[in-house]
């Protein structure tokens, strides 16, 4: 069985059972959306190659439904500069996975790992440097991996290079399922880490408690001001 398939299977069950809901929290995902998602995903694997034209094709458990996802986190992201980071990460990711395949592997027989998840890890850990957030982190490892796959369909069919290439397929499944994980997963345990760095919570938080404080002494302030003012009227 994919690796692919057998980690969105242990995702699926540490959701069902709540166990990554810190996690879906921080990411804007309730438990059904992920599941959802996820079982798209792995049906999705299964079915036949969408045929886009020119020897292409796309994969859908692969391709589409891990893009749409990452499409969705990005566009309910609350804050622009969050997005444009994870796009910029995207960009990035994809551009260090096409030139390490490209210019750095020429045989890959000869190096110790796997290059699906050579390629995964590298996805990973590059998504998570640059788009920081969870779910910047994470939609930056799927769009980059998908990048340098589209990038590499493109130079096939500019090469003439034969055969067809589906994007997001064969072993693209499970370098894309690898990114995103280890994406999410780099930005969840350096996150808490900085976070008891700084005391126990991020100074975003502390700043909207603040805040929000602030706020609340302000509006006590004018309701008492409005109420004396009323009764000096009436004295009047």
């Amino acid at each position: 069985m994919p690796i692919g398939i057998i980690l969105l299977v242990i995702t699926a069950v540490l959701v069902y059972f709540g166990v990554a809901q810190r996690i879906l929290d921080r990411m804007r995902l309730n438990d059904k959306t992920a599941l959802l998602f996820i079982i798209a995903m792995i049906i999705g694997s299964f079915l036949p190659d969408i045929p886009i034209g020119g020897g292409l094709s796309i994969n859908i458990g692969g391709g589409i439904i891990p893009v749409a996802l990452a499409v969705y986190l990005l566009v309910t992201a609350d804050e622009a500069f969050e997005r444009n980071r994870a796009i910029i990460a995207s960009i990035i990711t994809g551009a260090v996975i096409y030139a390490t395949g490209r210019f750095l592997i020429g045989e890959p027989e000869t190096i110790f790992i796997d290059p699906i998840y050579m390629f995964g890890l590298l996805a990973g850990l590059v998504a998570y440097l640059i788009g920081r957030s969870r779910r910047g982190a994470f939609a930056a490892g799927i769009l980059g991996v998908v990048a340098s796959d589209i990038a590499y369909a493109i130079e096939n069919s500019i090469t003439d290079t034969p055969g067809r290439t589906a994007i997001g397929g064969s072993g693209i499944f499970d370098t894309v399922i690898v990114a995103g994980l280890i994406a999410v997963a780099l930005a969840e345990i350096i996150g808490e880490a900085r976070e008891k760095l700084q005391g126990g919570t991020n100074k975003v938080e502390l700043e909207r408690k603040k805040k929000g404080k602030t706020t609340f002494t302000s509006l006590l302030m004018d309701d008492k001001t409005s109420r004396e003012g009323d009764g000096n009227d009436k004295m009047d």
